[in-house]
């Protein structure tokens, strides 16, 4: 079974830069066994998986853009992915390909022509992450790796007042760990947060916390760092009321301790 319609000939690179479509792909992926998002010489990565299996299908060199760049440990359901594809590869064969090749580790959910302009980093106009937790007496063993055991007793309600002061347009320094930058640059943390939101899923087994967050974009362990000081909220070792100052301050030693990074998932990006 082959991906092209008919043999792939010996082209130079101008030519098959003119012989290449704009791929969109919605990528889903276990974030446990990679060493983050972005390709990094001599560890796993899911850039780095994803490229050589597109590599190892399509027979050409590719290069991916992605919406974010998750950490080390974290997952993704709807993370995408924009990357050049020879015109002829048949994106169906293409995606149970790479699915095969990857086996179940990273899922390329859907593949889609889109529009040369189209990168998925910049022309996304909000990301949204989920962080869940497992609140009860004892842990689930069979959300361990994707949702963050709390033992003790939170108030939501609580969790959920204190979401109120991130509304808006704010600077994150507080939550976010500062980049690293050349004597006398400054990188903001501005930040613009479009909603966020504590919900209880209760099923027969087991209580999930879920906080979901939305904004355009986010600095590094920024909601891990949001959800460790709600979890304070929640358990009274901080009140609601001191989110907003505690904010403002930016001061990150005012945080709460960073949330494990298994917990968090990118779960959508909007267009």
């Amino acid at each position: 079974m082959t991906l092209f319609d008919e043999p792939p000939r010996s082209e130079t690179a101008s030519e098959q830069d003119d012989h290449r479509v704009r791929v969109k792909l919605i990528v889903a992926y276990d974030g446990s066994g990679f060493h983050g998002f972005a390709a990094n010489h001599g560890v796993t990565t899911v850039a780095g998986t994803l490229e050589q299996a597109l590599e190892t299908v399509t027979q050409s060199r590719v290069s991916l853009t992605a919406a974010g760049r998750t950490d080390r440990g974290v997952h993704a359901w709807g993370q995408v992915v924009s990357v050049d594809l020879p015109a002829d590869v048949n994106l169906s064969e293409m995606q149970h390909a790479v699915n095969r090749i990857c086996r179940g580790s990273i899922v390329v959910r859907d593949a889609s022509v889109a529009d040369h302009e189209f990168d998925a980093r910049f022309s996304a106009s909000s990301r949204v992450y989920r962080y869940t937790i497992v609140n009860r007496p004892a842990p689930d063993p069979l959300v361990a790796s994707t949702a963050w055991w709390v033992e003790q007793p939170l108030d939501v309600r609580s969790m959920q007042l204190a979401c109120d002061p991130l509304i808006g347009e704010h600077d994150f320094s507080t939550f976010c760990r500062r980049p690293k930058s050349a004597a006398g640059d400054e990188h903001s943390l501005v930040r613009r947060v479009i909603d966020a939101q504590w919900t209880v899923s209760e099923s027969e087994r087991t209580a999930l916390l879920r906080f979901q967050i939305e904004a355009k974009a986010f600095c590094q362990q920024m909601v891990r760092s949001i959800v460790g000081t709600m979890v304070d909220v929640g358990s009274g070792r901080k009140r609601a009321g001191e989110v907003a100052a505690i904010l403002r301050a930016g001061n990150r030693s005012l945080a709460g301790h960073i949330a494990p990074p298994h917990g968090l998932c990118l779960w959508e990006v909007h267009y």
